[in-house]
């Protein structure tokens, strides 16, 4: 719905795919359509109102998905009928995020032999009873018994969950003669033929409650503008003075402006000069000195080079081009996966994490003095940017893809959408 690092996994396993000889369509929101026909892909656009960025649950911790839920219904709906109007005899794999899940299991009707893959862009979007578990911005303590957190998970699913979702997905599969599901939480691990984490091992290990079979990626960072360089006013700050704190909320975050008002003041207060990140220019304080810069977009990995930290929401994508660069990070996180990110982040010994919930510049101050002052903070930081190897976890998954694709029901060459 706006978050480019959501976004740029899929594209670059797209153009593995296709490098193998694959034919493949992309269908995601409209308004991405611009990053994906510049890489080249074809493109089906799907309907999302981006009215949804201003309402003010989006970021909430529980009602948060009830929201995004809601406003990825009209765009998962055009998924079946682009899977029906496929030649009959042509063979597809649907690689999809969790959420498009209940209409991918659809298109099974109205196309048999169709394979789905799962894509998981974050741990936090695997439901798990082991530890580390965390729940929203609460973190479960390890001395709580593997069946209370079973009981637990259902509670949410019960409260959460299905209240918003539930009714939505059986309608659909009444729609098509299926029988309706008891419980999304339960059913929607049972769907795919195959499951992909788009991120490595050392960041989560491997859960025994993770759906089978499961394929262990890497962290899929794509570059839309691999070979740009920095804009002349963002070089002509950058060498004017020691490397400044990058601040972003993320390219979905249109309610930021409390976030970049604290860090204003934090910077300022620290004696630290500033790279604000925001396609919005309005939630940025207008007053900004000399020693702060506002950017609409850079790409990560260009600018954090340069920089001595970054602060940020906790989204998946901005989370590992931090821990690629070797660049510290403090956590921001409002929803979603974006607090479990932070654990994991913290758990590295890379960064930190301050809920947005409790975030004002007094606490803001302390988190990053704290951060940048951390005994071997740098050499952890390279440590772990050591751990990635370009390509060779595009490669394990696109391996897969192709061996599901090839099972003796489906033809060698398939559609994958």
């Amino acid at each position: 719905m706006g978050s480019a690092g959501d976004l740029f996994p899929f594209i670059a396993l797209a153009l593995g795919l296709r490098a193998r000889g694959h034919r493949v369509s992309f269908l995601a929101p409209e308004q991405h359509g611009p990053w994906v026909r510049a890489a080249g892909l074809p493109f089906t656009g799907l309907p999302v109102d981006e009215a949804v960025l201003h309402d003010p649950d989006l970021w909430h911790p529980t009602r948060g998905f009830g929201v995004v839920w809601r406003a990825t219904r009209p765009a998962m709906a055009r998924i079946v009928p682009f899977v029906e109007g496929l030649p009959a005899d042509e063979r597809c794999v649907l690689l999809v995020h969790p959420l498009a899940l209940p209409e991918a299991d659809l298109c099974r009707a109205v196309h048999p032999g169709v394979k789905i893959a799962a894509a998981y862009l974050a741990p936090a979007n695997l439901m798990t009873v082991h530890d580390p578990l965390m729940i929203g911005p609460w973190r479960v303590p390890a001395w709580v018994p593997l069946a209370a957190r079973r009981a637990f998970w259902r509670w949410v699913g019960r409260r959460f969950i299905d209240p918003v979702a539930l009714a939505d997905v059986n309608a659909a599969r009444a729609a098509h003669a299926l029988q309706p599901v008891p419980s999304l939480m339960d059913w929607i691990a049972t769907v795919p033929d195959l499951s992909l984490t788009l991120f490595p091992d050392w960041f989560a290990p491997t859960q025994p409650d993770w759906p089978q079979p499961l394929v262990r990626g890497d962290f899929p960072l794509f570059d839309p503008n691999a070979d740009t360089t920095l804009s002349a006013d963002l070089q002509a700050f950058l060498h004017a003075g020691p490397p400044p704190l990058v601040f972003t909320h993320g390219t979905g975050n249109a309610q930021a402006a409390a976030y970049f008002r604290h860090a204003r003041a934090a910077a300022q207060q620290l004696g630290r000069r500033a790279v604000f990140l925001t396609p919005h220019r309005d939630q940025v304080p207008a007053d900004l000195p000399g020693t702060m810069l506002w950017q609409d977009y850079v790409p990560l990995r260009t600018l954090l080079p340069h920089a001595a930290a970054l602060i940020h929401h906790g989204g998946i994508g901005t989370t590992a081009e931090a821990l690629r660069a070797g660049t510290p990070q403090l956590v921001v996180p409002l929803a979603h996966d974006q607090f479990d990110n932070g654990a994991r982040v913290t758990a590295l010994g890379v960064g930190g994490s301050l809920p947005a919930a409790r975030l004002n510049e007094r606490r803001l101050v302390r988190a990053l003095g704290g951060l940048l002052a951390a005994p071997g903070l740098d050499e952890r930081t390279r440590d772990v940017a050591g751990r990635f190897q370009p390509g060779t976890g595009i490669d394990r998954m696109c391996d897969a893809l192709t061996s599901r694709s090839r099972s003796p029901d489906v033809l060698p060459s398939p559609r994958l959408p």
